[in-house]
Formats: structure tokens, C-alpha cells, sequence
């Protein structure tokens, strides 16, 4: 138990675990299986602070407790669950071999729900388990006749929906190295990730809708073949038009439905746990976007443990998890099919044609879990909605926030209007890991304001500057311990230097998240933002330099910035810093033409919230801009406190910030009148 003593000034629970329902959970059974195998000692099997305590003293034996629990089948005896804790370099069950397909695909379903997947043009599409498994293997079956074999990419260039979800399993059914990008993103950003994999298959869809409007992506899919020189076939989906690819003859372009509509007998390829299953990307912040690959091994335990234990996830429930997939939640929606449990997937806007439609859906599809962003929530909370009151939401347990902070006032707005019975898990992790660092659980109570708390296996602690622990202080986010879903490797990158940068270089062995955190009293987590210059838009990871890239090719422009910050109540401001040419002013038309030079070339979501135009931007002394103190000035900070002002090659330049930055604070504080 937690023996911390109690902080009378700390907030009291707004949600907390029925103990009937919470001794029902997987997560309770977990408990009470590791106490016996594994002398966990726990004893209260709704005693969170106990397990979580156990799983981060014996990494191996939690991680070995999570495979034995879930019936992880290896076709290779391994030796240990965890040779060394160090980092990078820690080795998960070494000789096991595995296939992520065939843990996800090798059930007793038949005829029930999958897959279901919406449009926002009201079409649905069910695809059963009997169907998905079909589908899959005719799949696998096309791309062996490719010549496609283990570690070879296949990639697509997919909206949500069947297509993406086949084409992945596919992949991994084979052992090949699947990635996607969702179809905002222009040619020159698919091919800047895609070119690196050097794929040899690429399946793409026609389009996609978004706010009511249709999106034809198909002289983008010409350009991005044209930049994948590598590619040696394309398999395209007529996914928002009937016969869009009717016209293609080429000899290396094969329609969808040929190569996934015909018998054939599922054949998973059995490969090492550290094998790559997927190659996501990082947003590109400093250059061409990093390559983190993650494995088949480490993906199924790290989203096994999310998914079956902390959402409670199970069989014939529904997952709902609004998400691109461009976004790591993508993956997690996937992987609700390794719990048995439906995935339910939306390709459109979640505000269109009203704030209702998340919720329309959670009505229809009796979802179990619904997944959503503190943006959506505060949309619902001014529009007034009141889902309790408009929609049947019976079989709602869950809502899962993830994207930025969620104030606390949403956790109310929840409570009062969703209804006081839901659980509300707020939640952070990442790109870089596939999981979560910290979250909620089935025994956890919720604080307004707070993610219940760190997850299982998760030894993250709150550090200041000299690597001490903080309780209540705020730190950087670190995880001192290994986890099987960290990545293998980062892409292109034989030495691993670029990867112990980018995680150890600032505490050696220990990996540094870039997020700035509390841990409370009561082991609950308030988060306070990024720490690094990685802009996080509802949760997208973006590139500070596909948008430099875009808008420094504008004869008007010499220089540009763009940072985003964290402000009150969960908001988030992405402005965009401009130096102008001589004689230039920054006037309607020029924001107009920038917001679209950066909506064509980078994608939608790159689009800045503000365009400002600045004397000049400030560097260090090799030229490089600064921008997470810049970010760190606009949210408050003292100048001296976040920069050495010698190291600057305009001083000057960075007071404007500091101008800007006031005054940004004192208007969001002024009174409002009424």
C-alpha cells in the first residue's frame, strides 16, 4: 500500500472504483495470479500501489507474468525474460520466437465483429473475424507472390479503415516491416519517411473525407510513387470512390480486391521477439523525421498490459479511440484485437457534422471504451452538449483522453454530463514506446486534473536537473527501468548514436521523455507540458522543419519559427514566428499563402494557430534557432532561467519574446465583459 502520509491539501477522488467491479476486473485476476506465481506478494488484489511497486522492483518477473498470463505462445523456448536491465541494450526473452499477427488472428471468433468502420459519409463497413483472418492471409499470400520476405517494408498511404489494419497484419503475418502515413500528409512528407524504408510494396487508397469535404490523393500517390524508386508494386483501394483506380493499367498496380478476395489458408512467419513489426515516425522537428522501429515481441506485451489490464479490455467489448494514423493510437486501436475485443474505427472529422458524432457512435456501436482528446471534450463542454441526456451510452465504462494536459474542469464536465459512474483516464506515453507511462486503472481512483497513475512495469519518476527523485516537485519525466516496447533501433542509424541522443544523453542509462511531471503524494501524475520543441497538436507529433521547409521557399519570407505552447485550462497555441523580406508587410494575403504553402506541403494539421512577423529571430553561436527556450519564454519562464545570453547572437531578439509573451499572458487573464 501507499504509505506516504496523507496531504490534506491535496484534491479528493471525483471517480472512485466500485470495489464489486473492480475485484472483476483482469486486472484484479492479474493480482491474484502473479501472488501465486510469481510471489508477488501483493495481497489486496485492488491494492494498485502494491502491484505497480512489485512490477517496477522485478521488471523480468512482471514482463514473464504478463506473457505466462496472456498465453503468449513462443515456437522457441527462450532462457530469460530479461537478461540485463540496462539501457539502451536490455534483452527480452532471448530464443523466443513469435509473430504479432498470429497472437491477434489465432482465436476462437468466427462471425462476430472484428472490425467496424465508419465514414463520415455514414458508410459502414463490418468486417467479421472469419473475414479479417480470409482477408489477411489472401493478402500475405500477394505479397509472397511479391517476392516480399522477412524484414523487407511494405508501407501505405491510408486513411482509418480496413485497408490499413489488413495491410499491417499482413505484413507482420509475412515478417516484413510495416509504416504508414495518413493522407493529409503531401507526397514530399510521405516520401521524406517512406524513402528511408525503401519499400518494396505500396498500398494506397484513392482519398478520404474531412469536415464534409472529399480529398482526392491521387496525383499525390503519382508523386509519392515517383519518389519511391524502390517500389516495385502498388495495390490501390477505391476506398472513398467506387472504380477511382478504373483506369490504371499498369503492369505493377493491382486492385484491392484482387489480392485479398480469394481462399487461402493463414500461414504466420515465426520470427525473433526483437524482430521489427513497424516503423513509426518522430515529427521531424530537427531534420528528416527518425525511424523508430518497434518489435513483434515487445508491442504484444507492452499493449497486452495497456489494453487487457489497465483499460480492462475483453472479449466482445469495443474499443472506439478517435485517431489518424499518423498517430501511435492508431496502433493501440489495432492492437484492441489481441484482447479478442472489436475495434471501431472512424475516418473523418469528430466535430462533424456537430460535436454529437463521437458520441452518435459510442450510441450505435455500444462501445466500451471511448477515446477522445481534451480538444473534443471542452468542444462538447461550450457547444452545451449533454451526452447522457442525447445518446445510450449503457455500455460505456470508459473515456480515454490523450493529446495534450486535460484540465480539470473537464473531469467535471465528464462527471455532471457523461455521467458520474464513467472513468476518465487521462493518459501519456508516446510515439517512442507504443504504450502508456501513465494512465488509469480498474482500482485507480480519479483526481481532477491528474492521471490516476504510472503504469505497470513503468518505473517512471519525476527528476530535477541532478537526477534526484521528486514527489510534488516538477521534473523531467524519466523511466529508469527497461520496457519490452521501447525500440529496437532507431532507422538508418548502425551505430545507435542518433538513438542514445535522442533518449540517454541527458542521464546516462536512463531514458529522458522530454515531458515535465509531478508525482503527487497519492502516486497519481500532473503533467506540465513538453520540455523539448516537439509540437504535439491533439496528440499528432509534428515538424517544426516540414513547416520551415514550406514557408522559407516563399520569396516574402527570410526566416521562420513556430513553437507550441502549453497554456491554461489545457489549451494549446501554435504561433508562427516570421522574419519579412525588405519592404515586405505581413498582411492578409501573405498569411492566407502561407497557411497554404504549409496546409499542400506539409499537411492540415502543420497549419499555424497565429502568424506574427518579427525583426529577427535569435540563435546560438553556430546558427541554430532555439526553440525550446523560446517556448519556455512564451510560457512564462525567465529569460535568464532558460538561456545563457552570451551564447545568443541577438540578444535583442530574444526580448521580443519576452515582449510577446506578457503580453500573450495578460490578455488570456484579462477579465472577460459581459
Amino acid at each position: 500500500m501507499n504509505t506516504t502520509p496523507p496531504n490534506d491539501d491535496r484534491p479528493q477522488p471525483i471517480w472512485v472504483p466500485d470495489p464489486d467491479q473492480a475485484g472483476a476486473s483482469t486486472l484484479a485476476d492479474f493480482s491474484i495470479f502473479a501472488d501465486k506465481r510469481f510471489a508477488a506478494d501483493v495481497g489486496d488484489p485492488l491494492d494498485y500501489t502494491g502491484l505497480w511497486t512489485w512490477s517496477t522492483d522485478n521488471i523480468g518477473d512482471f514482463w514473464e507474468a504478463v506473457w505466462t498470463y496472456f498465453d503468449i505462445h513462443s515456437h522457441t523456448p527462450y532462457t530469460s525474460a530479461l537478461a540485463e536491465e540496462t539501457m539502451p541494450g536490455a534483452q527480452w526473452f532471448a530464443g523466443a520466437t513469435v509473430n504479432y499477427a498470429e497472437y491477434a488472428l489465432t482465436n476462437e471468433h468466427t462471425d462476430s465483429a472484428a472490425l467496424i468502420c465508419i465514414q463520415e459519409n455514414g458508410r459502414e463497413t463490418t468486417v467479421t473475424w472469419n473475414e479479417l483472418r480470409s482477408r489477411v492471409a489472401a493478402l500475405a499470400v500477394t505479397l509472397r507472390q511479391y517476392g516480399v520476405a522477412q524484414g523487407d517494408r511494405v508501407v501505405g498511404y491510408l486513411p482509418p479503415g480496413q485497408h490499413a489494419v489488413i495491410g499491417f497484419l499482413a505484413a507482420a503475418s509475412v515478417g516484413a516491416i510495416w509504416s504508414q502515413c495518413a493522407q493529409d500528409f503531401a507526397a514530399t512528407a510521405v516520401i521524406d519517411r517512406f524513402g528511408q524504408l525503401e519499400p518494396i510494396v505500396l498500398i494506397a487508397a484513392d482519398g478520404y473525407s474531412y469536415n464534409g469535404r472529399h480529398y482526392d490523393r491521387r496525383d499525390e500517390l503519382a508523386k509519392i510513387r515517383r519518389g519511391l524508386p524502390t517500389v516495385r508494386n502498388t495495390i490501390v483501394v477505391d476506398h472513398h470512390t467506387p472504380d477511382a483506380f478504373a483506369g490504371e493499367e499498369y503492369t505493377d498496380v493491382t486492385r484491392w480486391n484482387d489480392v485479398v478476395d480469394f481462399e487461402a489458408a493463414p500461414h504466420y512467419r515465426a520470427v525473433p521477439f526483437d524482430h521489427p513489426l513497424w516503423v513509426l515516425f518522430s515529427s521531424g522537428t530537427t531534420g528528416l523525421p527518425k525511424g523508430i522501429v518497434h518489435s513483434h515481441g515487445g508491442v504484444l506485451l507492452s499493449l497486452l498490459s495497456l489494453l487487457g489490464l489497465h483499460m480492462d479490455l475483453r472479449t466482445g467489448e469495443r474499443l472506439f479511440w478517435y485517431t489518424s494514423t499518423n498517430w501511435m493510437m492508431w496502433n493501440v486501436v489495432v492492437s484492441s484485437l489481441l484482447t479478442g475485443a472489436t475495434a471501431v474505427i472512424y475516418d473523418g472529422n469528430p466535430t462533424y457534422p456537430d460535436v454529437g458524432t463521437l458520441w452518435r457512435i459510442a450510441d450505435t456501436h455500444h462501445v466500451t471504451f471511448l477515446g477522445t482528446s481534451p480538444g473534443h471534450l471542452q468542444a462538447c463542454e461550450r457547444a452545451a452538449l449533454v451526452p447522457k441526456d442525447s445518446f445510450e451510452l449503457s455500455a460505456l465504462r470508459t473515456i480515454g483522453s490523450t493529446g495534450s494536459t486535460l484540465p480539470a474542469a473537464s473531469y467535471h464536465w465528464v462527471r455532471d454530463n457523461v455521467g458520474p459512474h464513467i472513468q476518465l483516464s487521462s493518459t501519456t506515453g508516446g510515439t517512442d514506446a507504443v504504450t502508456a507511462f501513465a494512465c488509469s486503472a480498474p482500482t485507480t481512483p480519479v483526481w481532477p486534473g491528474e492521471l490516476s497513475a504510472r503504469g505497470l512495469g513503468m518505473a517512471m519518476q519525476a527528476w530535477d536537473s541532478d537526477g534526484n527523485a521528486l514527489i510534488g516537485g516538477v521534473g523531467e519525466l524519466v523511466i529508469t527501468k527497461p520496457i519490452p516496447s521501447m525500440p529496437v533501433f532507431f532507422w538508418n542509424d548502425p551505430t545507435g548514436a542518433r538513438y542514445h541522443d535522442a533518449y540517454f544523453a541527458h542521464f546516462p542509462g536512463v531514458w529522458r521523455h522530454g515531458d515535465w511531471v509531478a508525482i503527487t503524494t497519492d502516486a497519481s501524475v500532473v503533467m506540465h507540458g513538453r520540455s523539448d520543441s516537439t509540437l504535439n497538436r491533439h496528440g499528432v507529433r509534428l515538424g517544426s522543419s516540414e513547416i520551415y521547409q514550406a514557408v522559407e521557399k516563399l520569396p516574402q519570407i527570410v526566416e521562420s519559427l513556430i513553437v507550441g505552447v502549453d497554456e491554461s485550462e489545457g489549451s494549446y497555441w501554435m504561433p508562427l514566428f516570421v522574419v519579412l523580406a525588405d519592404g515586405i508587410e505581413l498582411d492578409d494575403a501573405l498569411v492566407a499563402e502561407i497557411r497554404k504553402v504549409i496546409r499542400t506541403q506539409a499537411s492540415p494539421r502543420h497549419v499555424p494557430d497565429e502568424v506574427i512577423a518579427v525583426r529577427s529571430l535569435p540563435h546560438t553561436r553556430t546558427g541554430k534557432k532555439i526553440e525550446v527556450p523560446l517556448k519556455r519564454i512564451l510560457q512564462g519562464a525567465a529569460r535568464d532561467d532558460v538561456l545563457s545570453i552570451d551564447s545568443i547572437d541577438d540578444a535583442a531578439a530574444v526580448d521580443q519574446f519576452v515582449a510577446l509573451g506578457n503580453a500573450r499572458r495578460s490578455a488570456l487573464s484579462a477579465p472577460t465583459s459581459l
